[in-house]
């Protein structure tokens, strides 16, 4: 998305870039801070720099790689880690020391390390962004940054799409097993789908908003939390049948209290937009003192959404 969004950033917005770094699994940290030539990316590894004509090295760590990359911005898109975040938050604290930007697709550091990182950013005067958390590329986080002393008295929405599409499918006849094979055949699930289907992505999703939006920690034990494994598949289509199909609804308020937070399949009636969200498509309704009630939907997103998402964040950091 960068290289092909790349004359409309440098002609609409100024802004001009080179990847002087890349890092997986398979790669190993690459850094060459005069660019790196990723028409290839199967052989970004051998890829000679574009100035000096020597071939990229190799880091050994996300420190030297920062330093070898001369990173202004780092993109950080690991896998989600329920119990501690890691290593996204290492990533996102080694790029806001090093002086870079952090933007993260990664929902982990969001409930486990945010008030550290946002303040960590603030003293380095730089941005951490992390827009592609919740919702693919929706402006959520960047809509409340635009609404100020507003108050967020409560959510709810679907915010989970594996579990949709395993629903939406039962309720098409097929098995539990079934709808979970076609949700991977179609890219939507991970092989081990274990968060999606025990509630975990949703729950750590819901943590996300109430942490930043309500301004409130929350940890992951405080969310009650019930997923859809349980779930059988006539009683999902007997249902729907009732007009009342199952969806695996996220919820968040404030009372007097403190905050109540559950993430639990829930026979939603049609009259509520939610009994309408199928498929990949997400939803939030959200409750202020000043909205009574602001909902988003987002319908069907591929995974282009959740890139724009990122490079949204990239515009506004450059900014």
């Amino acid at each position: 998305m960068l290289q092909s969004r790349e004359p409309e950033l440098r002609e609409r917005h100024g802004i001009s870039f080179r990847i002087t770094g890349i890092a997986s699994r398979r790669l190993g940290w690459i850094a060459d801070p005069n660019g790196l030539n990723v028409e290839n990316v199967e052989h970004v590894e051998r890829a000679p720099s574009p100035a000096s004509g020597k071939s990229a090295p190799h880091s050994t760590n996300v420190h030297t790689w920062l330093k070898s990359a001369q990173a202004d911005v780092l993109f950080e898109a690991t896998s989600l880690n329920v119990e501690n975040g890691q290593p996204a938050v290492d990533h996102i604290r080694a790029a806001l020391n090093h002086g870079a930007h952090a933007i993260t697709a990664n929902k982990g550091p969001i409930v486990h390390a945010y008030r550290e990182l946002r303040d960590l950013a603030v003293a380095q005067s730089k941005r951490f962004l992390f827009e592609s958390t919740v919702m693919d590329g929706v402006p959520i986080f960047s809509l409340f940054h635009e609404l100020p002393v507003i108050h967020l008295q409560g959510f709810h929405g679907i915010l989970n799409s594996t579990t949709n599409v395993i629903l939406s499918e039962m309720e098409n006849g097929l098995t539990f097993d079934e709808s979970l094979e076609k949700a991977q055949s179609l890219g939507i699930a991970e092989t081990d789908a274990t968060h999606d289907i025990d509630g975990w992505d949703a729950a750590v999703k819901t943590g996300a908003l109430i942490t930043v939006l309500m301004d409130v920690p929350i940890r992951l034990e405080e969310i009650n939390r019930e997923g859809i494994r349980g779930l059988s598949a006539e009683a999902v289509r007997a249902a729907k049948k009732e007009a009342r199909p199952y969806k695996l609804v996220c919820r968040g308020r404030k009372t007097e209290k403190g905050i109540t937070a559950t993430v639990r399949p829930e026979q939603i009636p049609l009259t509520d937009p939610m009994a309408q969200i199928a498929g990949t498509s997400s939803y939030i309704y959200f409750e202020t003192d000043i909205f009574p009630g602001l909902a988003i939907t987002e319908e069907n997103p591929g995974l282009y959404a959740t890139a724009y998402g990122m490079l949204a964040d990239f515009v506004r950091v450059v900014r």
